[in-house]
């Protein structure tokens, strides 16, 4: 039973989103040969203030670029 546990930083679109989940069932059912209605997926949208790399907060980051 595959747990696929996907963060990202918030924004997505709802259609977005159910194609991520499409694609990654997809991919699994391909490469691994898991059964899709025994994968999972979770997305969590986590701030841009909650989400940091390369030493700055992803919302610091792009007020810089």
């Amino acid at each position: 039973m595959p747990y696929v546990n996907l963060q990202i930083t918030k924004g997505a679109t709802r259609e977005q989103k159910a194609q991520l989940v499409r694609e990654i069932t997809d991919s699994l059912v391909r490469v691994l040969g898991k059964k899709p209605e025994h994968t999972h997926i979770v997305i969590q949208e986590i701030n841009e203030e909650d989400w940091g790399f390369s030493g700055l907060l992803t919302d610091d980051w792009k007020k810089l670029t």
